[in-house]
């Protein structure tokens, strides 16, 4: 099927319940092997990337990360294009969960339209790679004013036979409580959704915001390479 047939074909329901819940929803087998491979392959052809981000030299962590792009590769645009409508009700409806006058507009085009309008022009998807010992601290993706509340990853390695270690990390942060972990393994062409800084939590009086942070733990054999599909663009 065509990557707009897979997406179409998702149980957007179960993961919008599951976004509301938790903070993330795990897909399992939306990307085929050939098409992990395929941008596994092209990581060393500098004319797809406008910029290559060493993370210890930024603190951010060990490793290395870099951005697509315009125009982004036809397997990326398409993912960019056809998971942003689906997640618009969701973020919509977080919106009105914590009295926020914001909308989400209903097309990629649109929402890109409005961070060219505030000075976000570069684009945001990524693929990142992690040898031994490499680690992605904590961190949000926000990029400028204007984000979209939500984003994606795709492992593009298998755990347990590319390497081991380098868990996905998502740290919760509730008012006036402890901060909780979330340790999450997916396996090799899945999506893992997840906010990009903060959901809604209905609590004894309405709805109150959960902040959330992501990163990757230690890689401790082989390499890890993943995919980042990001909707709105960078200052």
């Amino acid at each position: 099927m065509s990557i707009k047939e897979r997406i179409a074909g998702l149980n957007w329901a179960g993961i919008s319940n599951s976004m509301d819940s938790k903070g993330y929803a795990l897909v399992k087998n939306v990307l085929r092997a050939d098409e992990c491979d395929n941008l596994t392959a092209q990581y060393t052809n500098e004319q797809l990337y406008r910029k290559t981000i060493v993370m210890e030299h930024h603190q951010y962590g060990l490793g290395e990360y870099k951005y697509f792009k315009y125009p982004l590769p036809t397997l990326i645009q398409q993912l960019r294009e056809n998971v942003y409508p689906q997640l618009v009700p969701i973020a919509n409806r977080w919106m009105q969960y914590l009295d926020k006058e914001q909308r989400f507009p209903d097309t990629l085009d649109e929402l890109l339209e409005h961070c060219h309008e505030h000075e976000q022009l570069r684009p945001t998807p990524l693929i990142l790679q992690y040898s031994q010992g490499g680690y992605n601290a904590m961190h949000q993706d926000l990029y400028g004013e204007v984000f979209f509340p939500m984003q994606l990853v795709f492992i593009l390695d298998e755990p347990g036979h590319d390497y081991e270690g380098g868990e996905f990390i998502l740290m919760e942060q509730k008012p006036r409580a402890q901060s909780r972990a979330m340790v999450l393994k997916p396996g090799k062409g899945d999506m893992l959704l997840f906010t990009t800084s903060y959901r809604p939590a209905k609590g004894s009086t309405g709805y109150h915001r959960i902040n959330m942070k992501h990163g990757v733990g230690e890689v401790t054999v082989g390499k890890r390479r993943s995919m980042g599909v990001i909707f709105h663009d960078a200052k």
